[in-house]
C-alpha cells in the first residue's frame, strides 16, 4: 500500500473505494473522468459507465449513452456484458482498483508516524475536493443509492468497493492508535467506516450546491474530529 516506508504496522493490498481521479500506478497525469482511456473496449465501458453514473445517475444512464462515451459499438457491449447490470458490477470492482493509487503514490504515504499519513490521507481527499462535482463524487456511493433497494447483486457489489476502502484505511489507523492511544476506546475499523461515511455524506451535500465548498467543510471537521480523538485537538 505505500512505498519506501518504514514498517510501522502490516499494511494490507490496497482495495479502496470512493476515489475521484488519480495518477496510475506509474505515476503521470490522472486519466480524465470524461474521456475512455486507451484500451480494450471492456475498460472503455467500465471507464465510460463510471464517468457517465457519477454524472446522471444509474437508473439515467443508459448502455447507448454509455456505448456512446466509450466510443463502442452495442455490439461490443453485449460480446463483454451480458446486461447493463454486468457492466454495473463490474465496474464497482473496476472502481476498487482505480482507487488502488491513492495508498500507494501520494508523499504522505511514506510518512513514518501512521497518524500523519492518516491525516495526510484527509488532506489528500480535501485535495480532490475541487471542480465539477461528478468529477470527484463517487461512483459505487451514487449507484448504490439508487440501486439499495431492488439490486441485491449491485448493493453487494458497491458494499464491498466501499468496505475495500475501510479495510485499505484502517491499518495506518490501527498503527495510529497502538502508537498515541485514544480513550474512547473505538476500534480501527469503525474510524474508517467514519471517515468513509464523511466522505459519502460530503458528496450528496455537493451535490444539493452543486459546489464542492460545503464538501471541504465537511472533511475539514473530519480532520478536526481525527486530532481531537487523538489528543492532538
Amino acid at each position: 500500500m505505500t512505498t519506501n516506508q518504514p514498517p510501522a504496522a502490516p499494511r494490507r493490498t490496497p482495495r479502496p473505494a470512493a476515489a475521484r481521479d488519480v495518477p496510475p500506478a506509474g505515476g503521470g497525469i490522472p486519466v480524465d473522468a470524461g474521456r475512455a482511456p486507451r484500451g480494450s473496449a471492456r475498460d472503455k465501458l467500465i471507464a465510460a459507465a463510471h464517468a457517465t453514473v457519477r454524472r446522471k445517475g444509474y437508473a439515467a444512464t443508459t448502455v447507448d449513452e454509455i456505448c456512446a462515451a466509450a466510443g463502442v459499438t452495442k455490439g461490443a457491449f453485449f460480446h463483454h456484458f451480458e446486461s447493463k447490470e454486468a457492466l454495473a458490477i463490474a465496474a464497482a470492482e473496476g472502481w476498487t482498483e482505480r482507487a488502488r493509487p491513492m495508498f500507494e503514490l501520494p508523499p504522505h504515504t511514506r510518512l513514518v508516524d501512521p497518524l500523519d499519513r492518516l491525516l495526510g490521507h484527509i488532506d489528500f481527499r480535501f485535495s480532490m475536493l475541487d471542480g465539477p462535482v461528478e468529477d470527484f463524487t463517487c461512483f459505487v456511493g451514487t449507484m448504490v443509492q439508487e440501486a439499495y433497494g431492488t439490486n441485491p447483486a449491485i448493493r453487494a457489489a458497491c458494499e464491498a468497493s466501499i468496505n475495500a476502502y475501510c479495510e485499505a484505511l484502517a491499518p495506518d489507523i490501527e498503527a495510529a492508535i497502538a502508537r498515541h492511544g485514544i480513550s474512547q476506546g473505538v476500534s480501527a475499523m469503525s474510524i474508517a467506516r467514519h471517515v468513509q461515511a464523511v466522505l459519502q455524506g460530503a458528496f450528496i451535500m455537493a451535490k444539493t450546491t452543486d459546489d464542492p465548498a460545503i464538501a471541504r467543510d465537511s472533511v475539514t471537521h473530519l480532520k478536526r474530529y481525527i486530532l481531537m480523538l487523538f489528543g492532538r485537538g
